[in-house]
């Protein structure tokens, strides 16, 4: 019954790849060497990682949107307040170097995935959808945390 159906598992997976790439090439330089030579320095360690995570921060606030759209009144205007956080935290919080960047998208993906509790207790989710964002969210926050911690 809670099962993730097949699309949206293999999609949220395939969108893991560019935070685990970007700590792949952390820990081995000789891969990040190669990417930087074949794909450019942006798309390799953390700098991959933090231009991709503000971008699915930002993407997550879409989704919460749609989610929204689901209510109305009072539960629906907190809806669409609490779906802009997680691109307005990308935004503001992204600027201040590699280290300080990679910390604020950790905390950004940790209060996500409360904003994915908040929506689902609200019945506003598939019933698989948290079973997803907390695989997801354990992986990227693991990920970035290679940028910040190693």
């Amino acid at each position: 019954m809670n099962r993730i159906p097949l699309v949206p598992l293999i999609l949220g997976l395939t969108g893991l790849i560019p935070f685990v790439w970007g700590a792949t090439t952390l820990w081995l330089p000789d891969l990040q060497a190669w990417g930087s030579s074949h794909l450019g320095p942006r798309f390799v360690g953390p700098y991959v990682q933090l231009f991709y995570g503000s971008v699915i921060l930002s993407f997550m606030s879409g989704v919460l949107w749609g989610f929204a759209t689901k209510t109305s009144g009072t539960k629906a205007a907190a809806g669409y307040t609490l779906s802009v956080i997680p691109a307005l935290w990308a935004f503001f919080m992204t600027g201040g170097g590699p280290l300080s960047a990679g910390t604020n998208l950790i905390y950004g993906f940790a209060g996500l995935l409360l904003l994915d509790c908040v929506f689902s207790i609200w019945n506003l989710t598939p019933h698989w959808w948290l079973r997803l964002r907390v695989l997801l969210t354990l992986v990227v926050i693991l990920s970035l945390s290679a940028g910040v911690y190693l």
